[in-house]
């Protein structure tokens, strides 16, 4: 058998989807077949302290079975990198073969961990800087939709620092484009973190406090009825698009307890659609995956209008939920993909396009 390929898993991280990336890195680091793969896990605390190895497997420990985390304690290759406070780990291309960042959120999925690996000149899982970034952007990325064409809902943005100063004029200015209820978010998180529904002034008084606790940028967005479908998204220059999935929530809409704590909402996959328009999502979901550039994966999430059905774009997510049960997994299983396979087929998209990019010249030739 060939030489197993050093894989870097790093999760964690400054972000309020730190929990979640702990459960889909362990869900990684357990799917890898130990006689193709070595992993090095790799943690980042909330406070942004970097631990390798060894020191890292407490952050996750809770999320693994005991006899998997002792196998795993068991085979950990030896690294130079140590464990720094705020610095990172000196790790060499010569001992990793590749990196997946598990990382949702700011600080992981918003395209600064992949410029830090694109420095270091490391293949990495994922979208890269570029893609990452616009697709964290929730004003930027739907400034690229409308500019492809794919419909979305009316939305509107501001800073926090224009909601705390002009109040009463932004409650004027949503009340007037929206009215009521309407949907407030942080324009740069995931996970359904810091968003609220509000139903009168004093909930989107109290929405605009929460979602600017996140993030500097605040996106409002009008209160659509519809179907919430969701479609995987596979590969780097040539990316194929899952089966649709629907999520039939368990609370008003899709927020972060409903995803993750309560576990009463129920993933239809396929979705129920007609088959005209689950290929209309799915030729959507590719649309918007090469509009901002995205390379790996990513999942696409859509609205579809009960009223009328038309096909409405939400939002990119390049690093989404990815535990067996989080309906990126599911719908590639699906699809004829399993999770084990999924993961390899991940490295594989990482270090081919790490490759291309090295054939590129990076030096001015004058004739």
């Amino acid at each position: 058998m060939g030489k197993k390929l050093r894989v870097a898993v790093l999760f964690g991280g400054k972000s309020g989807e730190h929990d979640v990336s702990l459960s889909s890195a362990a869900s990684v680091i357990q799917s890898m077949d130990p006689e193709k793969y070595e992993v090095i896990p790799m943690g980042i605390t909330r406070e942004g302290n970097w631990k390798l190895g060894q020191e890292s497997l407490p952050m996750i420990e809770g999320n693994m079975e005991s006899k998997q985390l002792d196998q795993l304690q068991s085979q950990l290759p030896v690294v130079s990198g140590g464990s720094s406070k705020g610095n990172l780990p000196s790790l060499q291309s010569d001992e990793v073969d590749v990196v997946f960042p598990v990382l949702h959120g700011t600080y992981g999925e918003d395209g600064t961990i992949q410029g830090l690996l694109e420095i270091a000149n490391l293949p990495y899982v994922g979208a890269g800087v570029l893609a990452s970034s616009v697709g964290m952007d929730k004003v930027i990325c739907k400034k690229i939709f409308a500019q492809e064409g794919l419909a979305q809902g009316k939305y509107t943005h501001f800073l926090n620092k224009q909601v705390k100063q002009q109040l009463e004029q932004v409650l004027d200015s949503i009340e007037k484009q929206f009215g009521y209820p309407c949907f407030v978010k942080p324009a740069n998180l995931g996970s359904s973190v810091g968003i609220s529904k509000a139903r009168n002034r004093e909930e989107l008084i109290g929405a605009l406090e929460l979602a600017g606790k996140y993030d500097r940028k605040i996106i409002v967005e009008e209160f659509i009825s519809a179907h919430e479908v969701e479609v995987a998204v596979l590969g780097n220059d040539e990316p194929q698009a899952s089966v649709p999935g629907e999520i039939v929530s368990s609370n008003e809409f899709y927020d972060y307890k409903a995803k993750y704590i309560d576990g009463k909402s129920v993933m239809r996959i396929p979705a129920d659609l007609p088959r005209d328009t689950a290929e209309a999502v799915r030729s959507m979901a590719v649309k918007a995956y090469k509009a901002i550039d995205c390379s790996g994966l990513a999942r696409v999430d859509f609205f579809i209008r009960k009223d009328n059905g038309q096909i409405l774009i939400n939002e990119i997510n390049t690093m989404p939920g990815f535990t067996p049960f989080s309906m990126y997994a599911k719908l590639w299983e699906h699809s004829g993909l399993s999770y084990s396979e999924l993961v390899s087929k991940l490295i594989d998209l990482a270090i081919d396009r790490h490759q291309e990019k090295e054939k590129l010249t990076t030096s001015l030739e004058v004739e």
